[in-house]
Parts: C-alpha cells; sequence; structure tokens
C-alpha cells in the first residue's frame, strides 16, 4: 500500500495594532492544525509612531526568522469613523506585510468579519467567543492576558480554512490520496482549467 505524504505547512498569523500587535503560528498537516505559538509584541511604551513601526517590522522579521512560516495571513484594518486611527492602523499593517516581502513571504489578507465567520460561523462575534473556539480548535486551555493574541491566532487558522476545493468533472483524474485537487488561487486554476474559464476570461476582456 502506497503510504500518503501530507504536506506541511507553517501560517503565521497577524492582528495589526501600534499599541498591541496580535500574532499566531499554526501548523498544517493535510487537513489538521496543530498551534505552534501565540503571543503579542507591545509598544505602548512608545511615543513616536515612527519608532513603533520599526519595533513592528524588526519583531515580524524575528517571527518569520524563527519559525520559518510558509505564508503571513494578516487581517485588514477595520474601516472606522476615526481616519487618524485608520491611517496608523494602515501604516502598520504595510510595515508587515513589508517585513514578509523582506523574506519572500505570500501574503494574505482578510477582512475582520471574514475571519470571524470563518472561526465561529459568525461574522459578528465578540473576541472572547473567537477565543473560545480557538481553545477547541486547537486543544489549549489558558486564555492569553490579551485577546490580541487570539486574534492574530484566528487569522492563520482562517487562512487554513480557505483551502480551494474545486469540484473535477465525472471521469477526471485525482491526486494520490484521492481527493479533489486544491488550487492555491484563481490564476493557479485559470492556468490549469483554460477550458472550463474561457467564457469568463473573454467576458472580462
Amino acid at each position: 500500500m502506497q503510504q500518503i505524504i501530507h504536506k506541511e505547512r507553517i501560517i503565521l498569523g497577524i492582528d495589526p495594532g501600534t499599541a498591541v500587535m496580535g500574532y499566531g503560528l499554526v501548523k498544517e498537516v493535510g487537513s489538521k492544525i496543530e498551534l505552534i505559538s501565540l503571543g503579542i509584541i507591545k509598544m505602548d511604551n512608545l511615543d513616536d509612531h515612527m519608532l513603533k513601526l520599526q519595533r513592528i517590522f524588526e519583531k515580524t522579521v524575528g517571527l518569520i526568522d524563527n519559525y520559518k512560516p510558509d505564508c503571513l495571513s494578516i487581517e485588514a484594518p477595520f474601516y472606522g469613523k476615526n481616519i487618524q486611527v485608520m491611517l496608523k492602523l494602515g501604516r502598520a499593517q504595510g510595515v508587515v506585510m513589508a517585513a514578509a516581502l523582506s523574506r519572500s513571504i505570500e501574503i494574505t489578507e482578510y477582512a475582520p468579519r471574514k475571519i470571524k465567520q470563518s472561526i465561529t460561523g459568525n461574522g459578528n462575534a465578540t473576541k472572547e467567543q473567537v477565543a473560545a473556539m480557538l481553545k477547541t480548535l486547537l486543544n489549549f486551555t489558558e486564555t492569553p492576558e490579551f485577546l490580541d493574541a487570539t486574534d492574530g491566532l484566528a487569522v492563520a487558522v482562517c487562512h487554513s480554512f480557505q483551502k480551494i476545493n474545486v469540484s473535477k468533472p465525472a471521469g477526471s483524474k485525482t491526486n494520490s490520496s484521492g481527493s479533489k485537487k486544491s488550487y492555491s488561487g484563481w490564476e493557479t486554476f485559470v492556468k490549469e482549467n483554460t477550458s472550463r474559464v474561457a467564457g469568463i476570461t473573454k467576458a472580462k476582456k
């Protein structure tokens, strides 16, 4: 009998912030997800916004160099009424992305509502509800002092849940495990299914 080898993938999830930034790392083995680490990076002791951005960059690079993630998933800034807050969060997110790009790490962004929906089934879930569900999913008992940590972890788990499984026509080949083939994104799917998307791509021109 041929042994099935499940490819491992490490995902770094980050909830950006300029006072506290949460992060979580998970290892994906086949359909299983294992917790590697979660925590926060505090910047509330820094008054200079540029120093905060510097710390975000350095700590993100440090996480990448230490854990060697295959990809980064990040929460998009929440669009509220306070423009200054949005601007600062946008800068923090951009610095995290720059850190990932400096290490050639793939980046995916998710809206807060999408993350909550993926984890709890409710796009309006509270931080506490998200944390409780993650504790159940990943079998850890201690709730972090700052829920920013579980927010960062939620982004990583959300990304793992987004694997695109495309149904294949009857009679088509499957991979060695007998499962439907997964595609990493729309471009990959288009390349391997030109005839199926011909009408769509023509319409876009």
